[in-house]
């Protein structure tokens, strides 16, 4: 990475003001409570050369919030997956043990989307 690029600084390289001070904005990311989340579940192919996953898509919370309920659906389906972007990657068809056990964790508002 390039000296030039600081992500960390939100694109501000510099400031004239001899009494400025960088203050990082704060994290806004509230977990919301499982009965106010709307997920949906989606059985995904594309770009994965013909493999099925299931798909989980609208998580809003905390990236560790997120890792944690992963980890949790990957291990009662015992296969392999992955959690980033506010999505949940299982391998293979599990739409139906997904929503099951979305709907035991308290995240009522649940539903399978797609065809």
């Amino acid at each position: 990475m390039s000296k030039k690029h600081r992500p960390d600084k939100n694109g501000i390289v510099f400031s004239t003001n001899p009494d400025f001070v960088f203050q990082e904005e704060e994290s806004n990311e509230a977990d919301l409570s499982p009965a106010q989340q709307k997920l949906r579940i989606h059985l995904d192919r594309k770009q994965r050369g013909g493999k099925e996953v299931t798909l989980v898509i609208g998580f809003a919370g905390s990236e560790s919030s997120l890792q944690e309920l992963a980890k949790f659906l990957k291990s009662k389906c015992g296969v392999g997956g992955a959690a980033k972007d506010g999505e949940i990657l299982i391998q293979g068809d599990h739409r139906d043990r997904v929503l099951q056990l979305l709907l035991e964790k308290g995240y009522s508002q649940t539903k399978k989307a797609g065809g």
